[in-house]
């Protein structure tokens, strides 16, 4: 049956529609905030990616997140811009003032609705809940002719007073009805049962969009999320690489690869443009500092690897036999190794498209040139990962206040190390010797002398890009201060250089930070 929808017409029964939840979700896990041009960037890379509605902020959490909802909403064309608020009259408002520049908006408003939630958390009793549905919903629709209702706990909640609840939101006007396993607590057959029951019990549900949003706190978000499609879901929530609360979303990759893959099972339909998935989830991990983890589905570095010598015999003779999807349909290229200190910047610029760097400026790409052949001097062979952490470096570091300029250290078996550090701050270019427990010590110690602040180091990680003994080091450094944490890295085949890099790159997001309130925990 077709359903008339505000915001994208007649919608085919096997149309899916992608609600991309990373700036909103996605950016409530602990070090993944991001700044007003961080989340733009990645607002116009969902796009191009071809997401369906970006839900891109919680504006009454803070005026950042507003600014950030608003300027999305004024810059990003294509896809509808979403807010979250809450049922108070104060956070449809607000939420719709952020929205008003959009070209197509929505206002996403919920409330808890399990008996848990409802008794310790709104301490509310059902028929006030029923009451504030009614009331929101319909504020929320005198401001948008989109309006989203979601359920939280929705997965825990009285199946009868969710069916009640659900009629209560489609009277008063919403389009879309979210069910969320918001503590990733279901399986698959309760997504599958609670949907195909609503769709069959709730008066009016025939003329809505009903949405999936599962975390993965059991590892079965995707799982779930195609159970929710099975019954009658026809939009999915999620985030890329799967970031958000806790455990994470459903990652918007692997549902819509799964789609894509099995056909026979999920005959859907989607606007995602596939090839672009890597580039997208590779923007994400430079701007928040967290990396996937090597055995990532789709979107990890091994997702397309085969080391073993079975594997490598059959896929020379036909890759489908241990490949069940192509590289390239998801943004992957097939080489290995790539340029050295001989090649030209044509060159450079073309493997930089390859990789998905394509819209790179050219000062960028000028600086990032430099620093390539800086390297390739430095390392016999240059690799894809050399390239993607060093393009990384040179993207994530715009307009920061302190940066790198030189060190020199010594150190050994014999007393304690010094650093001599030269850093830029605020455009003037100062320098200062610390002395410290090991080179990296000094150098961090040199850096509070240059700029002292009261954050304390929570991790130091270091790991190679690279498996060879001339690799860069890629560090790590999460920053502590007053509640907030912050992560940074650094690339360079020095170590203790490398490490400097990464605490700059910190200490940068945490002086955004400072500036900002934390939005307030939610998990609709």
């Amino acid at each position: 049956m077709t359903i008339q929808h505000p915001n994208f017409g007649a919608m085919a029964p096997d149309r899916v529609i992608i609600f991309d939840t990373t700036l909103r979700d996605g950016e409530q896990s602990p070090g993944f905030s991001m700044t007003l041009s961080e989340k733009v960037r990645m607002a116009e890379a969902l796009a191009e990616l071809g997401v369906d509605v970006i839900e891109a902020g919680f504006p009454i959490a803070s005026n950042d997140d507003f600014a950030a909802v608003k300027t999305i909403a004024e810059t990003v064309r294509g896809p509808v811009i979403c807010g979250l608020a809450r049922s108070s009259p104060g956070d449809i408002v607000r939420a719709a003032e952020a929205l008003r520049p959009a070209e197509r908006r929505r206002i996403h408003t919920f409330i808890s609705t399990s008996p848990l939630h409802m008794k310790f958390k709104l301490r509310m009793e059902p028929e006030a809940v029923l009451d504030a549905i009614t009331a929101s919903v319909t504020l929320a629709r005198n401001h948008a002719d989109d309006v989203e209702w979601s359920a939280e706990d929705g997965t825990r909640t009285d199946i009868d007073f969710l069916c009640r609840a659900v009629e209560a939101a489609i009277r008063a006007g919403a389009t879309t009805i979210n069910v969320p396993d918001t503590v990733g607590y279901a399986v698959p057959e309760d997504l599958r049962r609670i949907f195909s029951t609503l769709r069959e019990r709730v008066p009016g549900a025939d003329a809505v969009i009903f949405s999936a949003h599962n975390h993965n706190d059991l590892g079965l978000a995707v799982a779930n999320t195609l159970a929710a499609l099975d019954g009658g879901a026809r939009q999915v929530e999620g985030a890329i690489n799967g970031i958000g609360e806790r455990a994470g979303n459903c990652s918007i990759e692997e549902v819509v690869m799964a789609m894509r893959t099995r056909p026979d099972s999920y005959g859907f339909s989607n606007g995602i443009e596939t090839p672009n998935i890597l580039k997208t989830s590779r923007l994400l991990s430079t701007i928040t500092g967290f990396d996937v983890q090597p055995n990532k589905a789709i979107v990890g570095r091994n997702a397309f690897a085969h080391e073993s010598g079975i594997h490598q015999d059959g896929m020379l003779k036909n890759a489908a036999t241990y490949e069940i999807m192509t590289p390239d349909s998801v943004g992957w290229t097939k080489s290995n190794l790539v340029l050295g200190k001989h090649s030209g910047r044509a060159a450079f610029r073309d493997k930089l498209v390859q990789l998905g760097y394509g819209e790179i400026g050219d000062n960028r790409l000028n600086e990032a040139f430099r620093r390539f052949k800086d390297l390739a001097d430095r390392k016999k062979t240059v690799f894809e990962d050399d390239i993607i952490a060093l393009i990384d470096e040179t993207v994530v570091r715009d307009h920061e206040r302190v940066s790198f300029e030189e060190l020199e250290v010594r150190s050994g078996s014999k007393g304690p190390s010094t650093a001599d550090l030269v850093l830029s701050i605020d455009g003037v270019r100062r320098s200062a010797r610390a002395q410290g427990d090991g080179p990296v010590d000094a150098a961090f110690r040199a850096i509070r002398e240059l700029f002292p602040h009261e954050a304390t180091l929570a991790l130091f990680s270091v790991g190679a890009v690279t498996p060879e003994t001339d690799a860069q080091a890629r560090c790590t450094v999460r920053l502590q201060e007053n509640g907030r944490l912050v992560d940074g890295q650094g690339a360079d085949t020095d170590t203790v250089v490398s490490a400097a890099l990464a605490y700059v790159h910190a200490l940068n997001k945490l002086l955004v930070k400072r500036e900002r309130r934390e939005p307030e925990a939610l998990s609709a």
